[in-house]
């Protein structure tokens, strides 16, 4: 449960008279939030993903653990970049500082038309479609999936109205109410806020725990399906070539299922102690989400070999299937369902901070500066983002535009890292209460397989590519209005 807020955050772009933002995440709320907003609907879905390349229970584990460790190289670069800059907005003042306004406001301008609008809208959506299953009056007769996104999609099933190619279901009407509810909270209070996330985080842990011990006490799996036989031996057949991009490919589902550390970033000027529990929040929290994929996907083998997990979309809903019940795996609906809402009250939180960030430096809607008097929130940002989220869930596109954005998201993530060497050159005066572990070697081996990874996107999926950068150069013209308003307003005073 969240600390009581006891004592403001300092911001140098906020007037002195304006009412401050209160720090009040303790350590334990930070990691929470981390896992929290990086646990939605993925892990219940990627396996297939990972199997189909991967066939061996080897390999199998071992790129998760590889995931996890490659995400802990990007999180000990960022871990320096909070403590050097404890403020709210995160890696939109590490791509400030290390690059200049241009690049951080379109970086800015990715999460609030896309990034976070999109995954409030879909997960979401995707929560009541899957509590649709324990309650028919919001049911959806198909739950699809989409490879390339952390989260499930919809097909028809109680449409409300369609126009053209939008299709309105109950669930996406349950979905816009979740959003305004998910808004309406963080408005009233950061206290708030935080305790919807941790109660809906524990109840997630505490399901998720249940399905991986009553899995292995009383479930039917078989600890056969650990075996390697039938797979070709450790190569899986494979020349070393293949083996690497075999491994490749199921890193890209293993680094979506990661996606989400960053959101701790975002809402540092609200941490106690912030160069010291930034960095601790998020080792700790990609630590225990590793551990966590780890029980699950050792569940969902104990279940069924790798080459029926393969086969199956949703494996979670089979596991249960196989292990206890087909009513079993109806329940298990509501596991994920939490998981998704979950996901999306810690994309509420800390999005705003970063819509804040950007409007105290003059390049985004100017109301959205402003903290609230009463409950120290930055409220209007929280409403703006959630009037664009519902307009996204009316529009019925989020999915496809997150499509295009997701490879800009990677690039900004190694971006962030490459100006950590940036700024250990330009600003070598700013404390760093925290240093990069393995510096240059860890940070640089990140930066290695960013590049790869974009570069890679780019060739194999230039329309998204392409689509991705159109959307982010979109914004440019606005950088330009809000810049030069901003510039006349400095003048008057």
């Amino acid at each position: 449960m969240t600390s009581t807020p006891d004592s403001p955050a300092p911001s140098s772009e906020t007037p002195s008279q304006q009412p401050s933002l209160v720090r009040g995440l303790s350590l334990l709320d930070s990691v929470l939030l981390l896992v929290s907003g990086i646990i939605g609907s993925s892990i219940f879905l990627t396996a297939k993903d990972i199997a189909g390349p991967l066939p061996h229970p080897f390999w199998f584990f071992l790129v998760w653990i590889l995931g996890g460790a490659i995400s802990l190289c990007a999180c000990a670069a960022f871990a320096e970049l909070g403590s050097m800059f404890p403020d709210s907005g995160g890696q939109y003042i590490y791509l400030r500082e290390a690059y200049g306004d241009l690049v951080a406001f379109l970086y800015g301008w990715m999460l609030f038309a896309v990034a976070n609008g999109g995954t409030i809208a879909a997960l979401s959506v995707a929560s009541a479609a899957y509590m649709g299953n324990i309650i028919p009056a919001i049911s959806q007769q198909h739950v699809m999936v989409n490879i390339n996104l952390p989260y499930p999609t919809l097909a028809d099933g109680h449409v409300l109205w369609a126009i053209f190619t939008i299709v309105f279901t109950r669930a996406h009407a349950v979905g816009l109410l979740l959003i305004a509810i998910l808004t309406y909270v963080n408005v009233v209070g950061l206290r708030w806020g935080a305790l919807l996330q941790n109660v809906s985080t524990w109840t997630k842990f505490t399901a998720m725990a249940a399905f991986v011990v009553l899995g292995f006490a009383i479930g039917k799996g078989h600890w056969s399906n650990f075996s390697t036989h039938g797979t070709g031996g450790l190569s899986m057949g494979l020349s070393p070539g293949q083996l690497v991009s075999a491994l490749g490919v199921g890193l890209i589902a293993v680094f979506w299922a990661y996606d989400g550390w960053v959101y701790i970033t975002w809402v540092a000027g609200e941490v106690k102690n912030p160069r010291r529990n930034v960095p601790l929040a998020m080792v700790f929290g990609v630590l225990a989400v590793g551990a966590i994929y780890l029980a699950m996907n050792l569940t969902y083998v104990y279940a069924m070999p790798l080459g029926e997990v393969a086969k199956y979309e949703t494996i979670a809903h089979a596991a249960a299937a196989r292990l206890f019940s087909p009513g079993a795996a109806v329940w298990l609906s509501v596991m994920i369902s939490i998981s998704c809402f979950s996901a999306a009250a810690t994309c509420t939180l800390s999005g705003a901070r970063v819509c804040l960030a950007m409007a105290q430096d003059g390049v985004f809607f100017k109301r959205m500066a402003l903290i609230h008097p009463k409950w120290r929130t930055p409220a209007f940002g929280l409403i703006g983002q959630g009037i664009w989220a519902a307009l996204l869930t009316l529009s019925g596109r989020y999915d496809q535009l997150y499509t295009y954005v997701i490879f800009g998201m990677v690039l900004s993530y190694t971006l962030t890292v490459i100006g950590l060497f940036v700024l250990r050159w330009k600003r070598p005066d700013v404390p760093r209460p925290y240093r990069c572990t393995g510096y240059p070697w860890l940070p640089g081996f990140y930066v290695l397989v960013g590049m790869g990874w974009t570069l890679n996107t780019v060739l194999t999926r230039p329309t998204e590519a392409f689509w991705g950068a159109t959307i982010v150069l979109i914004g440019i013209p606005g950088y330009l209005y809000w810049k030069r308003t901003s510039r006349r307003i400095s003048a008057s005073e």
